[in-house]
């Protein structure tokens, strides 16, 4: 099995433990008192574009920063002028948690995004439950139907939908509740990265969406080149401030850095 295939086996099974512990019932009552989502594709215009990260570990690089919670690092992503913060809520194979969702959102005025393997409707309702403004969905592990069935949860329920896409034949997974589009220059079976990909695929976006370049940007010139080159509006950073000692200061001097002119 690849990386995808194992991430997706260990979610499913993830998935039973998490329904015997709070019904979808509970995850409604839980949403019919949560204050209006923040507009996500909004704040991609109009704040820096990036989108950055929480996460303890990955598959490719293992523990990164484990003893952190949200609430020690979001609140500087905020004051850095990101557009969004992303919560790995996968518990296996990224150390999160659900709760994760909670502490950023509760820290921050910013979109939180969901960043998980959604393959269910319950995790859509529990990503709102949490308090994500969106969610991610990765057209490399839906049928198309099932794509456009938890987009349509999403937004029923006043999220944004960012839909990850890998290859020239998932386009048709921009379907109607999806307000942002992303390439993931990450290949998910073999974890190997390449912005070219991105800026290949970027030319097949629709124009009216917010385009989001994912994985593997470390510096202002990667963003400028995608920027320039592909015409992205928004990035989604993680493993370059995670690593750091200080996340959040690491995100602060690097905003501080980005000059379009």
């Amino acid at each position: 099995m690849n990386y995808l295939d194992k991430i997706i086996a260990s979610k499913i099974e993830e998935l039973k433990y998490e329904k015997s512990v709070l019904s979808v019932d509970e995850l409604k009552d839980m949403i019919s008192n949560m204050p209006p989502t923040t507009p996500f594709a909004e704040s991609i215009r109009v704040r820096n574009g990036i989108i950055a990260e929480f996460k303890r570990k990955s598959p490719s690089k293992g523990i990164i920063h484990n003893d952190i919670s949200p609430r020690d690092v979001v609140p500087y992503y905020e004051k850095a002028g990101v557009s969004a913060v992303s919560v790995l809520t996968n518990r296996e194979w990224f150390g999160g948690e659900i709760k994760d969702l909670k502490d950023a959102s509760e820290s921050v005025g910013i979109p939180i995004l969901r960043k998980e393997f959604i393959v269910d409707s319950y995790q859509v309702y529990e990503a709102r439950a949490f308090g994500a403004s969106a969610i991610l969905l990765i057209a490399a592990v839906l049928e198309r139907s099932q794509a456009r069935d938890l987009a349509a949860i999403a937004k029923e329920l006043g999220m944004e939908v960012l839909m990850e896409l890998h290859g020239e034949d998932e386009f048709g997974y921009i379907v109607d509740g999806v307000t942002v589009a992303g390439i993931n220059n990450r290949n998910l079976k073999t974890f190997e990265v390449d912005l070219e990909h991105s800026v290949r695929m970027s030319r097949m976006l629709p124009d009216e969406l917010p385009k989001i370049s994912e994985s593997g940007i470390r510096s202002v010139d990667d963003m400028r080149f995608l920027r320039e080159r592909g015409g992205f509006d928004g990035f989604l950073i993680g493993e370059n401030f995670m690593c750091s000692s200080d996340p959040g200061r690491a995100c602060i001097e690097f905003c501080k850095s980005i000059d379009w002119r």
